[in-house]
């Protein structure tokens, strides 16, 4: 069988790297359709209560995280991509109600901009043969520095400090989207298909969310 070969002579099939996007990018789909249903319900929630499904959100990913390290796991990973989706969705719901009744014009440019943006450096993520992982360390601990920073704009006004924070996000998960796609390309493992999902639907969510605040300033 004709083999693609990868990193430390890890030799993965065709077959399999395509069954696991196909599955992939079902999960990441089901999880959008979720994360949607859960922002519709979660429409007239306070922040108090997107607060408490942040939080469930987090458990949802840790457990993932414990689920996929177990054969046959994929059905249960599954159940709390499911959740996680909705917890999300719920979580960010008056995030989404605030600017669709103050600018709902932006919500489309975002969603038009993030579609692109992840279209381009996942594609090149997947494409390339170049070893992103340390890539994606890097920018993984840019993020916790960037969530730093976030902490810091809180409590510190910085000239156009919002722009400066959407712009080193977007910089960030370059980063990050380029390094899940090629782990999607890599993976050998059809239970991982949850977990990788979550990870891309996260980044195209923060994609999303960063363009929100850019355009928002913009108009």
């Amino acid at each position: 069988m004709n083999q693609l070969t990868y990193g430390r002579g890890q030799a993965v099939s065709p077959d399999r790297t395509r069954t696991l996007f196909g599955q992939t990018m079902g999960y990441v789909a089901l999880t959008a359709g979720f994360f949607a249903l859960g922002a519709y319900l979660g429409r007239h929630l306070g922040e108090g209560w997107a607060f408490v499904w942040y939080i469930v959100a987090i458990a949802c990913l840790i457990g993932m995280n414990f689920t996929a390290r177990r054969a046959g796991s994929a059905p249960l990973s599954a159940g709390l991509l499911v959740v996680f989706g909705a917890a999300m969705g719920l979580a960010t719901a008056p995030v989404l109600v605030w600017y669709a009744d103050t600018n709902p014009q932006v919500l489309w440019q975002a969603g038009g901009a993030t579609a692109l943006f992840i279209a381009g450096f996942g594609s090149a993520g997947y494409a390339t043969r170049r070893d992103l992982s340390g890539l994606a360390r890097m920018s993984f601990w840019a993020l916790v520095a960037l969530i730093v920073f976030g902490i810091v704009l809180i409590f510190v006004h910085i000239p156009h400090g919002n722009l400066i924070y959407s712009v080193l996000g977007l910089v960030i998960f370059a980063g990050l989207t380029a390094g899940d796609f090629q782990r999607l390309r890599r993976s050998t493992d059809l239970d991982s298909a949850p977990l990788l999902a979550a990870s891309i639907f996260l980044d195209v969510l923060n994609v999303f969310l960063f363009f929100l605040r850019i355009f928002s300033r913009e108009n």
